[in-house]
């Protein structure tokens, strides 16, 4: 509302609200710090979880900061923005996703301090960016080459990755199969496509019966009872086309005056369908997956020649099966040839926890593989397969970018010593902002502390000391309370991890603190409603 002459003029929409200033600075910040402390408690192998029930009444146990954050019903807008850090940061990486969201979090807690103090946001947005870009400088220096060969390396970050998130004892079984799985579908040029490797959940047994397939494993049983249900030197046929008779784009009708001619419509067809089955019979495939339908008759065609099948299989699981056998995918039936058929040693059905699944084994160099995770409950197996996600994204981020950085709280209290030196450089205003973000690192290693049972001050205190005498993978060990090196440890994270998570939490709280005005509209259903009402009806009428 603004004020013309002493009487006032209305600029936005009755109910309309409308925040400024300090007002609106001090109310996003406090929303963030919200979302923050909600994860906070979750960071670090002593964690704890958090159950989450919907309007539904479904249950969720995690401490995976996303799958939290994606859970809870958030409405505030800048608490959404702290989703958003925890969504890039799962998308990019895959893990430190509670990390980036804690970060942010203290990153405006110490901004605000600044703001009291009468500094502009503008200066320490600046401050916050040349810290962000000087503290990936640093981290740079600190990571260690890793060879894509060193398994047990790799293994190591993989149980990083999964400390803390249900895996219990059977940590160091999932993170081999991890990284065989991601070693199995690594492309020529080093790339890694998580996307490649297949992992189902299925409750019962026990999480040490998870398994790898170097193979594919399909939820679906084969299609006809008479089929095999065991293909040993299987020759598969991938087809993207149906084995059934076209029904005509067009409307046409044929017209029938005798049973005979019925009959030898029927007869057409089933002649038809059989030249289908024998061209696939003729290629000397005794497996065939199809992505479209199958006729009822053709199914028995199938059965009868002893060819196992497989129909509307999902069109990711195809290109899977394609690069796991060596297959083509064919679009037209005529043009399968048995140049297009892939390999596999076996093709089988077997029951687990009561389903029918169809396993594509002993490939020859699968290049697509699958995962089959037990658990005792649904709960048990849901948070499994979450920890098992993290570790293929860490293994694959590792195995693309050869670096990693010693995980415990290490890189942080590194980067706040050498940000603080940094910062008596730079001088002026920024040199306090840079300051704030140093002191916001150190929440980490005081979270994980925290999270352990341990003083927080006794902890950071030890941390500083050995970093300051040069040891600079010196971490917190979570049982003992200690600084202790990481690296000989084997608690190691991948670069990536890190600098995405400080770049992501550094410019979300560059964005929040730069907003000095929140105006938000109040309009309902029934308001928009009325709004159409208002609005002319008659799109070309002249209204003079």
């Amino acid at each position: 509302m603004a004020g013309l002459g002493g009487t006032p003029v209305l600029i936005l929409k009755e109910g309309s609200q409308r925040t400024a200033g300090r007002e609106a600075q001090r109310s996003n910040i406090m929303a963030a710090k919200a979302v923050a402390s909600a994860v906070r408690t979750t960071l670090g192998p002593k964690g704890m979880d958090k159950m989450l029930v919907d309007t539904l009444g479904d249950v969720v146990i995690t401490n995976d900061g996303v799958t939290i954050l994606k859970e809870m019903d958030i409405e505030h807008p800048a608490a959404k923005m702290m989703v958003e850090i925890a969504k890039t940061q799962d998308e990019e990486v895959g893990d430190g996703t509670t990390t980036a969201v804690v970060l942010a979090g203290e990153l405006l807690k110490q901004a605000e301090l600044l703001l009291e103090q009468e500094i502009h946001p503008t200066v320490i947005a600046t401050g916050y960016r040349d810290a962000a870009t000087k503290a990936i400088e640093i981290l740079k220096d600190l990571a260690v080459k890793v060879s894509p060969d060193d398994e047990e390396l790799l293994k190591k970050i993989a149980i990083t990755a999964m400390t803390g998130k249900g895996s219990g004892n059977a940590r160091g079984e999932l993170a081999e199969l991890a990284v065989k799985a991601v070693k199995a579908i690594v492309d020529e040029d080093g790339s890694v496509d998580i996307d490649n490797i297949t992992v189902e959940k299925k409750v019962g047994g026990s999480i040490t019966d998870s398994q790898l397939i170097h193979g594919m494993v399909i939820d679906k049983e084969r299609l006809h009872p008479n089929m095999p249900k065991k293909v040993k030197d299987a020759r598969i046929a991938l087809l993207n086309a149906p084995i059934e008779i076209e029904k005509t784009e067009v409307d046409a009708k044929i017209e029938i005056t005798s049973p005979d001619q019925l009959q030898a419509f029927l007869d057409q067809e089933e002649a038809m369908l059989k030249e289908m089955v024998n061209k696939i019979v003729s290629t000397g495939a005794n497996v065939v997956f199809c992505q479209k339908g199958i006729d009822d008759l053709a199914q028995h065609f199938l059965a009868k020649a002893g060819i196992y099948t497989l129909r509307r299989v999902k069109k990711s699981d195809m290109e899977k099966l394609a690069r796991a056998t060596g297959a083509r995918i064919v679009t037209s039936l005529h043009e399968l040839t048995p140049n297009d058929l892939g390999k596999a040693g076996l093709v089988e059905e077997r029951k687990i926890a009561g389903d029918d699944m169809t396993f594509v084994e002993e490939c020859e160099n699968p290049k697509s593989v699958s995962i089959i995770l037990r658990g005792g409950t649904e709960h048990v197996v849901d948070e499994l397969y979450r920890a098992m996600e993290d570790a293929l994204r860490v293994v694959g981020v590792v195995v693309e970018d050869g670096m990693l950085v010693p995980g415990g709280g290490a890189p942080e209290v590194e980067l706040a010593l050498r940000l603080r030196e940094y910062a008596a450089t730079v001088g002026g205003r920024e040199q306090l902002a840079i300051e704030a973000f140093a002191e916001a690192m150190e929440i980490i290693p005081k979270t994980l502390a925290e999270n352990a049972g341990l003083d927080q001050i006794d902890t950071l205190v030890a941390l500083r000391s050995k970093h300051e005498k040069g040891m600079k993978a010196a971490g917190l060990d979570m049982d003992t309370g200690e600084a202790v090196d990481m690296l000989e440890r084997g608690v190691v994270e991948p670069l990536r991890v890190k600098t995405q998570a400080i770049s992501s939490a550094a410019e979300a709280a560059v964005m929040i603190l730069r907003i000095d005005d929140v105006i938000a509209s109040k309009s309902t259903g029934a308001g928009k409603e009325k709004e159409k009402e208002r609005e002319p009806s008659g799109m070309g009428e002249d209204f003079d």
